[in-house]
């Protein structure tokens, strides 16, 4: 029997792979190349000046502690979310769906001057919180605030069409079977989303980590207190000091890749076990 030409509506391998190679080239390789390379021409002990110094350390606990914990926040938050957009309907559905996308469209330092207006000590709910001591905006509470705020469509995007998918049989026979609902959720629906949330977690905590406009507004960026790294690669910059800056970029480079690795192998490892117990 004669082979049978598949057709394909992409060009063939070849060309795709070189086209996808120049473009990953020119537009990741390049530039991740060259902050590798003006990091280089720094001698040790100045590359270890530059990271280690007390205000960058404190940089880096804000930008990492704060992105981490946005993520997790926004797993949680977005997984119910993502539930109450899927199982129920009611009015202003399309609406409430339309408004998880708004810190996609919305530019970033808008965002920043909005959380800043609304949650500084004049704002109408920082003006509720400040009898009960809260502080967020100039402070590292508004840097959450924010990353959360940002990270957010990230999760519920994410885990929304999984739990479309999901069919509500399988929830009807665990039930009938004599599971609760925390049984139900924990064996039967975490399992299936586990992956999605991981993706959404590490998208996430991607996009807060290297966040800068919309942090600077309602930050305060007082250093050692509530200063993010991007801003003071920024600072350094402004100064001319691009080796200082680009040690400084590196660092955070290399930090969020074994970060993403990590996550990446974590979920590729539960997708494995998920298939095998399906």
């Amino acid at each position: 029997m004669a082979n049978v030409k598949r057709f394909s509506p992409l060009p063939g391998f070849g060309l795709a792979m070189g086209y996808t190679l120049v473009y990953l080239t020119l537009i990741v390789l390049i530039p991740l190349a060259a902050v590798g390379t003006k990091t280089l021409t720094m001698g040790w002990e100045a590359f270890w000046a530059a990271v280690s110094s007390p205000r960058v350390v404190a940089s880096y606990q804000l930008s990492f502690g704060a992105s981490l914990l946005a993520a997790a926040i926004n797993v949680v938050f977005g997984l119910i979310f993502a539930w109450v957009l899927v199982r129920y309907r009611f009015p202003g559905k399309g609406l409430i769906d339309s408004l998880v996308d708004l810190p996609f469209a919305l530019p970033t330092a808008v965002a920043g001057i909005a959380l800043a207006t609304i949650y500084s000590e004049n704002g109408p709910v920082g003006k509720l919180l400040e009898p009960w001591g809260i502080e967020i905006a100039y402070t590292p509470n508004g840097v959450l605030l924010a990353l959360v705020f940002i990270g957010l469509p990230f999760v519920v995007r994410t885990v929304q069409p999984v739990l479309g998918d999901l069919e509500k049989e399988v929830e009807e026979a665990a039930a009938g079977l004599g599971a609760s609902r925390w049984q139900t959720f924990l064996r039967i629906i975490l399992p299936h989303i586990a992956p999605a949330l991981l993706t959404g977690f590490a998208m996430a905590f991607a996009r807060a980590v290297g966040e800068y406009g919309s942090v600077i507004f309602i930050a305060g960026n007082v250093p050692m207190v509530s200063e993010i790294t991007p801003l003071l690669i920024i600072t350094k910059l402004e100064q001319y000091d691009y080796a200082g800056a680009t040690a400084v970029a590196s660092v955070m480079l290399v930090f969020s890749f074994v970060l993403l690795l990590i996550i990446n192998g974590l979920q590729g490892w539960m997708q494995n076990r998920y298939a095998k117990g399906a």
